[in-house]
């Protein structure tokens, strides 16, 4: 094909040369041939693209249609369902709750209810009234001294850097004009997240950042200022997350600015390491104790574990400390294994971790069985975007619920897919200040309280036509599942669920024998292997 171009080339020219000799005009073709010509021979010379050097100029194409993939696949290829990792329909649902726009639906449902799969709730012929403002819960456990009045749905961890100043404003605000919380990510504690006052999750990750020294420890000091600020309503230490978990990172020393250096407490020009484990603790027990040390520092205040389920018994190890040491922390986050990140490697994406359906069923399961259930409370996060999708989870497990990538699309991510590149055209997922410069603060925040309110209320609607009064009395029984063409189950059926303190009797319940048996709260370490 080249030698085609080439040859092709030169009789186009010599032609166009003998043309002009008799009709001058022909000349002013050479203004795009010219160009053109240029950038087929670097094609020709340049030799990291095959496709470029054996197809000049044409080849070209390529790239530029590969560079736009996405953007015709959403706007002229996906339907309303298939769009991933949230349909259209999905995002629309948001987009128009965040603008109070109409959400309802014409000429029913888009989904085929006799797939496998399928998902639904039952109605009642005696249907309630459910307060959406009545929709909270109490956390805190009896060693808690400022409990949190925490709302059904917040905003999940996502951390400035991650996303830029602009969008972290705009969901904090949200935050304070909804009443809801708002995580702040493992990157630090910043201006950003207390200068609209809302309500504050500061999560601890492994690398301390904002209340760590300068080699990377724990600082209590340093912590306990941070922590006694009123904005800041609970603190979350991050074990994993479900979209890369297990892994840590490395942030360049050339992106450790003036401001994250002093947001992060760390060193200018050198590269900042978040570990894939902590350093304060490295056993169940000891982080009993560091939870203990950190309610203790915060005057307090509620601690929580976030945690993507890996190895069933390294959980089984933390609750077994809990009993043992009669420490437990406030709330356990589990965060399911679709969770995402602006930035993960696409093995952790897409095949560590336990999904949250599991992940949660089980983990509330053995806070059951350990007689742990009614002292701790379980938040989750995972694709959570809609009314159904809180009560689904809370059904069965959990307490409260996170919405990451629902929050960051009331306030215009367009799912561009672009979060690793510094790219964003929405400026939700990128530090570039021209397209951060974008997103309106003011309106934004505005977006993110509606969404916010319209689920709530849409939570309620629900629990009212189920005859049920609180998202208290959510059972494993009232999601159902089809699980074949003519079969549907509940999901108390799908998971057994245990009565409290199951698992401190002599006799252990099926299916729990082996990780029971195998997990102590001194180590996370197989104690019948060692390994």
């Amino acid at each position: 094909m080249r030698r085609q171009f080439i040859i092709t080339s030169v009789i186009l020219i010599a032609g166009l040369i003998v043309i002009s000799l008799f009709w001058t005009p022909i000349l002013w073709t050479f203004i795009v041939i010219g160009p053109l010509s240029v950038i087929a021979l670097n094609d020709m010379l340049q030799r990291k693209q095959t496709i470029r050097r054996n197809f000049p100029l044409i080849g070209n194409l390529r790239y530029l249609f590969e560079s736009i993939r996405p953007e015709i696949s959403q706007y002229f290829i996906e339907t309303n369902s298939n769009g991933v990792p949230f349909s259209r329909q999905h995002r629309s649902l948001v987009y128009q709750r965040a603008k109070n726009e109409l959400s309802t639906q014409p000429f029913g449902t888009q989904n085929n209810m006799y797939e496998v799969g399928f998902e639904w709730v039952n109605h009642s012929l005696s249907p309630t009234t459910v307060n959406p403002e009545k929709l909270r819960v109490i956390i805190g456990g009896p060693d808690c001294k400022q409990p949190y009045n925490a709302s059904i749905l917040n905003i999940s961890a996502m951390s400035y850097g991650s996303l830029s100043k602009n969008a972290i404003q705009a969901l904090n605000k949200g935050a304070k004009l909804g009443g809801f919380a708002h995580n702040t990510g493992e990157g630090g504690l910043t201006e950003y997240h207390l200068m609209h006052g809302g309500d504050v999750i500061w999560q601890i990750g492994t690398g301390y950042f904002g209340a760590r020294t300068h080699d990377g420890d724990f600082d209590p000091d340093l912590f306990q200022k941070k922590a006694s600020q009123k904005n800041v309503k609970m603190i979350e230490i991050k074990l994993s997350q479900g979209a890369k978990p297990g892994h840590g990172g490395i942030l360049p020393a050339e992106k450790v600015s003036e401001e994250i250096s002093k947001i992060r407490n760390v060193p200018m020009g050198k590269d900042v390491l978040s570990p894939p484990g902590h350093s304060a603790f490295t056993t169940p027990m000891e982080m009993m104790d560091f939870i203990k040390k950190l309610r203790d520092l915060s005057g307090g205040k509620p601690i929580g574990i976030k945690l993507c389920i890996g190895k069933r018994r390294e959980f089984i190890s933390i609750c077994k400390a809990m009993v043992e040491s009669g420490i437990q922390p406030d709330y356990v986050d589990i965060d399911g294994s679709e969770g995402g990140t602006g930035a993960a490697p696409i093995e952790f994406s897409d095949r560590i971790g336990t999904p949250l359906v599991e992940a949660l069923s089980f983990a509330h399961n053995a806070l059951v069985g350990y007689g742990l259930r009614d002292k701790v409370k379980v938040l989750c996060s995972g694709k959570i975007i809609s009314a159904f999708d809180v009560i689904k989870n809370l059904a069965i497990g959990a307490d409260v619920c996170y919405s990451a990538r629902g929050m960051m699309m009331a306030i215009g991510c367009i799912q561009a897919l672009v979060c690793n590149t510094n790219k964003c055209p929405t400026g939700v997922a990128t530090q570039n200040p021209q397209l951060v410069a974008g997103l309106d603060v003011e309106y934004k925040a505005i977006r993110t309280a509606s969404f916010h309110k319209e689920t709530v209320h849409s939570v309620a609607e629900m629990l009212g036509s189920m005859g049920l009064h609180s998202t208290t009395e959510l059972r494993p029984w009232h999601r159902m599942r089809r699980t074949d063409f003519t079969e549907i189950k509940h999901y108390g059926e799908i998971y057994p669920q245990l009565k409290p303190g199951d698992l401190l009797k002599e006799e252990i319940p099926k299916g729990w024998e082996r990780a029971v048996l195998a997990a102590s709260p001194y180590t996370y370490k197989n104690i019948d292997t060692g390994s």
